[in-house]
């Protein structure tokens, strides 16, 4: 039996009731419904429970969906974290970037990527006593290298296996290249769009190029509702804004790099290509992530220090936003004294509550990682997967603006040799791309 994740009705509602209640809508009178109806009181944390529901249950899970889009937002919420373009950048006000751009950051921003991804891929979905039980029974804690099965102990393995896509290719024994990745697969279809219709993209563009490019089993969560919603007529405007309890999710943050690194000395420009991309699936603190990255790449490009370059992305989030307020709390916690493990556990003890795909948890572990790392590539790196949650794509993230400030010449051989310059991919034309030839080309869309 397939039971598709982040899809069934029933497994939406319980992920639905946790958004409500995370805005200040209240949703107690649908969560009383669907209890009494014998609904999952808690969200299958993988997306989708063993079994399918009852159609009684199905039927009335899609009800309770379309009530929960209707309750109305509590007083405030639009003023601290508006959702247009305009009033999101209405008083951003950037730091002025360093002015050194250059291809050698370009590509380190592209090899940084692939190789914090690479790092957190085989550690997705595990959560954070496993990954450090993973890592001291093979030897490698402090993070310190790639993760390896070997000499892991069989009962560690039984408790805490492998995330089973990534297994075959993302330990250290056998990394063949950069294995496809939807953190590697968004970045290309942005560089494609900018390519193929430029600066001036609309979110219709976006959602053309999702369809034309990506399989639906290749998109996950919020881009999985809103390739649903597309394929069932809904306006890309709209798309994702129906039964869809993953717009503060991670998934815009994944796909934003590119436009700040093809907008140097830009992040307002950077983030406006963010906002268009993002809000195809994604609203508020989820858009948020993207604007951010987007503008912080800017700043990295163009070397910028890392208390720079996370400047920068603030620049473009509201600054009452829970996004905001998460990005100052992780970097808080990277200047404080705490050791290594303590600060991260201080960090789960804050937003520990929060599913691991949402966007403030990894914000916050973005932050901390990258005002730790300091401009240290493999210590930044090390430190954003060593934090759990969504491993692969902070990893990603943070890999990505240190690899920018630290440039390709700068990375250390043993996490970038491994990537043999090349990538694994189903967009159609990048399939064993070069990531030389994808930094010489986002130089040439930056002109």
């Amino acid at each position: 039996m397939m039971r598709l994740s982040w899809t069934q009705p029933e497994d939406l509602v319980p992920h639905a009731l946790v958004a409500a209640e995370l805005d200040g809508r209240d949703a107690a009178a649908i969560r009383e419904r669907w209890l009494d109806a014998g609904g999952a009181a808690e969200a299958a944390v993988s997306g989708a429970t063993p079994e399918p529901a009852p159609e009684r249950l199905r039927s009335l899970a899609r009800e309770l969906l379309a009530e929960l889009d209707r309750l109305p937002d509590p007083a405030g919420l639009a003023a601290d974290e508006p959702e247009d373009a305009d009033g999101i950048l209405a008083s951003a006000a950037p730091p002025e970037p360093p002015g050194s751009y250059s291809a050698d950051r370009v590509l380190g921003a592209w090899l940084g990527r692939a190789s914090g991804c690479l790092l957190g891929k085989p550690v997705e979905k595990i959560p954070l006593d496993g990954i450090r039980a993973i890592a001291r029974a093979t030897g490698n804690w402090p993070l310190g290298s790639y993760f390896t099965e070997v000499g892991l102990d069989p009962r560690i393995a039984a408790r805490h296996p492998w995330n089973r896509r990534s297994r075959p290719n993302s330990l250290a024994e056998n990394i063949d290249g950069m294995p496809e990745d939807d953190d590697l697969n968004f970045p290309l279809i942005a560089l494609a769009l900018l390519e193929r219709v430029g600066r001036g993209f609309t979110t219709d563009d976006v959602a053309q190029s999702w369809l034309d490019d990506l399989p639906g089993g290749r998109v996950f969560t919020a881009e999985r509702i809103a390739y649903r919603n597309l394929l069932d007529g809904y306006e890309p405007e709209a798309a994702g804004r129906v039964r869809n309890p993953f717009r503060d999710w991670i998934g815009a943050q994944i796909r934003a790099d590119v436009y700040g690194w093809a907008s140097p000395g830009d992040p307002v420009a950077a983030a406006r290509m963010a906002w268009t991309d993002a809000r195809l699936s994604h609203g508020r603190n989820g858009v948020y992530g993207a604007m951010f990255v987007a503008a912080a790449g800017t700043a990295a490009v163009a070397g910028a220090p890392i208390e720079t370059v996370l400047d920068t992305g603030l620049a473009v989030v509201p600054e009452r936003s829970r996004y905001a307020a998460a990005v100052r709390r992780g970097a808080e916690i990277g200047r404080g004294g705490l050791a290594d493990e303590a600060a991260i556990d201080a960090l789960h003890a804050e937003y520990g509550h929060l599913h691991w795909v949402h966007v403030l948890n990894n914000a916050a572990l973005l932050a901390f990682a990258l005002v730790r790392g300091d401009g240290d590539f493999e210590r930044t790196i090390t430190l954003a997967v060593s934090g759990g949650w969504d491993t692969d794509s902070v990893g990603a993230t943070a890999g990505a603006l240190a690899g920018a400030v630290t440039g390709a010449k700068g990375l250390p051989s043993k996490w970038i040799d491994p990537l043999d310059d090349r990538l694994a991919s189903s967009v159609p034309g990048f399939a064993g791309a070069r990531f030389s030839e994808l930094a010489r080309r986002t130089v040439e869309v930056s002109r």
